[in-house]
Formats: structure tokens, sequence, C-alpha cells
């Protein structure tokens, strides 16, 4: 038997069916769409059990989780961010980097955290898996979770939960193919050597064009014969109405943001940029020198224009200011 083959998964033949016609989707399909992807793991885990409450979560500092999809009854819930706190199942699954069960504790570390779901309703089953991507150390570094909850007791067996566990392995494994492809297409030469960092600016941008597209939605919605009604035309006016007013809002919003970061910021060559928006994650002079491949004098000439520029006294308050920027 080769030693290095790894052990089949010890689920039952009609789950194994449902999980490779899954793999291949999920390959083809939903690679960049990351809500059409929660969406139809969901629903393949609902071809295994019943599921009542789902939603997926990622740690981002350290103590918030922002949860982008959330599902409860046939309902989807809003998107929504919480802090943890010391003995929810958030940390729960920090310290013992495991699968969460309803049935290790009759749901004390459930209680104990952020309810999710029908608030009037306990779920009477559970599981939580954390979700994992590579590190340095070697251990792998946990950055979010999925779970699944159930109304009634006992729905959750061990098929169930390998087979959820094996589901959100490949979720994983989706999520940080992306990140790694993304961090390869920035070490390609392009002449600007600044990081690619996301701000508020792309997030505004992005929510506009989108409203706009529910209201392009709506618009069309307007002209079928169905929607003659007046009651019905009445409702889409409205939305058309509310995605205009909140696409203008946005772009107003984007215009009270103090530029004061952003012009100290542009006042940096590129080479300065890079070595100032490094600051932020704290690495020291040795550290920023192997980052870029670039001299410790050299490291050393950028932190002094930097701080001249800033008029500052500190590598710490340049670090805020750039972090400042970087959220704008």
């Amino acid at each position: 038997m080769d030693a290095d083959k790894p052990a089949p998964l010890r689920v039952d033949a009609e789950t194994a069916i449902i999980l490779r016609e899954a793999y291949h989707k999920i390959e083809a399909l939903y690679r960049g769409d990351h809500y059409s992807l929660y969406n139809y793991v969901r629903a393949v885990v609902g071809k295994i059990a019943r599921v009542d409450t789902f939603y997926v979560g990622f740690l981002q500092g350290t103590s918030r989780v922002r949860y982008p999809y959330g599902y409860d009854s046939g309902k989807f819930d809003e998107p929504d961010t919480h802090n943890f706190g010391p003995s929810g199942q958030t940390a729960w699954l920090l310290k013992h980097r495991q699968t969460y069960r309803f049935a290790y504790d009759n749901g004390a570390v459930l209680q104990a955290g952020h309810m999710f779901g029908d608030s009037k309703r306990v779920s009477a089953d559970v599981v939580t898996v954390p979700l994992f991507r590579p590190a340095p150390s070697g251990d792998g570094q946990l950055f979010g979770m999925i779970s699944m909850h159930s109304y009634e007791p006992d729905t959750y067996d061990d098929n169930v939960v390998r087979a959820f566990e094996w589901l959100a392995g490949v979720v994983a494994r989706v999520l940080t193919r992306e990140v790694e492809d993304r961090d390869a297409l920035r070490r390609l030469p392009a002449g600007d050597d600044t990081p690619n960092q996301l701000t508020s600016d792309h997030v505004m941008e992005y929510l506009a064009h989108r409203i706009g597209t529910l209201r392009e939605i709506a618009g069309e919605a307007m002209a079928e014969p169905e929607a003659a009604s007046p009651v019905v035309q009445g409702y889409l006016t409205r939305l058309v109405q509310a995605a205009e007013q909140i696409q203008s809002e946005l772009i107003e919003m984007m215009l009270e943001t103090d530029l004061g970061p952003e012009q100290r910021y542009a006042s940096l060559t590129k080479a300065q940029q890079g070595v100032a928006v490094l600051l932020v994650d704290g690495l020291d002079n040795d550290q920023l020198a192997a980052e870029l491949g670039i001299s410790l004098n050299t490291v050393k000439t950028h932190l002094s224009a930097i701080l001249k520029k800033y008029q500052m006294t500190t590598r710490a308050q340049v670090a805020d200011d750039i972090r400042k920027y970087l959220a704008r």
C-alpha cells in the first residue's frame, strides 16, 4: 500500500457521489464568484442533511469576524460584522483548531457567542468547520469558518460532518488559490512597484456600479406587460429612485473623506511608497530590506525622506497615517 496515498474519506456511497459532482462544479463555475460559491455549498450540504441556518465568516484583525453570507429558514440574512469574545465559538475554534460540534458541550460554546438564525428558536444541532490556508509556520492560518445549524436534534452524524469538512476544505483551497494568483500577478514587472491595496474608494465605486445594475433591472421590469399594474409600477419606481439616491449619496460620501493622508502619500516617490506601505505591517529595517530587495542603507534613506515629507518624528505615526490612506 502506498504510504503517501491519503486515506479514503469515510462517507457513504451516495454522499461520495454528491461530493464528487460538487467538486467538479465548484472548480468549473465558482472561482471568483464567492456569493454563488457559498450558496452552492449550502445547497450541496442540503442534499445530505437538513440545514436550517448556514453562514460563512472570516476573521479580520484581532477581534472581528465579518459574515458575507448568511441563510436562515429559506431567507438570506444581511451581511454583518461582530466582535468576538473569549468564550464563544470563534474563540473556541482559534484555541482548538478543529471542527466544533453541538454534541461536544450540548451547545454551551454556541450559546456563549453571537447567535445566528431565528432569535426565537435555538439551534439543536450545529457543525462549524474552521477554514485554514498555508502559513510559514507550517500549522496553517485559521482565516474563517463555515457553519450549519439545525433546529432538530441529532441531525448531523459522522457521515454528514466528514462531508461538510471535505466541502469546507474545497472552499478554503479555492479562496487560497485566488489570493495566491493575485500575489503571483503582483510579482510581474509592470512599471509600478506599489502594492495593490483595496481601498474604500474601490468599495464605493463597486457598490455604485452594482446598485446601478439593480436600477437597470428594475427599469427593464417596468417595461414588461406583466408589470403594468399601478401598484407594481409604483414599487418599481420607488426602487429605481432609491437606487439613484444611494448612488448619488455614495459619490458625495467619497468627497467627505480626509484628503490629508492621500496627499501625503502621493508626495512620496514610488520607491518610498513601497517602504511606507510595509510600515503598516510593522516591519523593521532588516525586514524591509529583505522584502524589497534593497540595501539597509537605502531603506534608511527612504525612511528619512518619508519622515521629512510627512513632518513626523516616528515611523509609527507614519504607519497610522498610511492606514488612514489605505482605508479611505
